[in-house]
């Protein structure tokens, strides 16, 4: 009868070895679950659509704190938000500097964010902090034509597209995940629609076709 010895009582080589293909075999596991996605969003007519806000959410997803690699601002210059669309985890202050000659206002009628900045002048700057997740409008009371968009996420893997209507995301968890596509012009409840789709690991495409105005 062979006894099965314990870790602490093999030789100090054979444990490392064995230490060493478990960590090395998990990490294969991690790495083979991890997965890129590229997503194009496209119309009717399979025309690519710029400034769509993608979303993808899976419930394997580490938690932790959300940061985007680009400022959480929105100026107002040439009379224009800019830029037009900013995505935003939530719970961030946006800076609204203004960098025109005339002074703006900043007001939301939105769900998620009913708020009205007074006027301020050049060079100045005003905030706001956006705490509920969802798509709020801003717009300006003495410049009718200006407008300018908030897509405030629960998830690190948000962007936009590009001018070819492309947006990628890189070490997404496996498994199963939805995708919601957002745009102020898409026709659908809230300007968004959603689907459901299955990460296996590797480099995947999604296209993803929506009606717009």
């Amino acid at each position: 009868m062979h006894r099965r010895l314990p870790f602490f009582a093999l030789p100090a080589a054979l444990f490392v070895s064995l230490l060493a293909t478990l960590v090395g075999g998990a990490a294969l596991v991690q790495a083979a679950t991890s997965a890129s996605l590229r997503v194009q969003v496209v119309d009717a007519d399979g025309l690519p659509v710029r400034d769509a806000v993608v979303e993808l959410r899976s419930s394997n997803t580490a938690p932790g704190l959300i940061r985007f690699p680009w400022k959480m601002g929105m100026a107002q210059k040439n009379r224009q938000f800019t830029p037009g669309t900013l995505i935003v985890a939530r719970g961030s202050t946006v800076a609204f500097p203004n960098l025109d000659q005339v002074r703006h206002s900043i007001y939301s009628f939105s769900k998620p964010a009913r708020f009205e900045i007074e006027l301020y002048g050049r060079d100045q700057t005003r905030s706001h902090t956006f705490n509920i997740t969802g798509s709020v409008k801003l717009g300006c009371n003495i410049h009718d034509e200006m407008r300018g968009y908030i897509r405030v996420t629960d998830t690190p893997f948000a962007g936009k597209t590009d001018h070819n209507g492309y947006v990628t995301f890189e070490a997404i968890p496996g498994g199963k995940a939805s995708l919601t596509v957002w745009h102020p012009m898409l026709r659908a409840p809230g300007n968004e629609i959603g689907s459901t789709i299955t990460l296996n690991g590797g480099a995947q495409t999604h296209k993803a076709k929506v009606a717009v105005r």
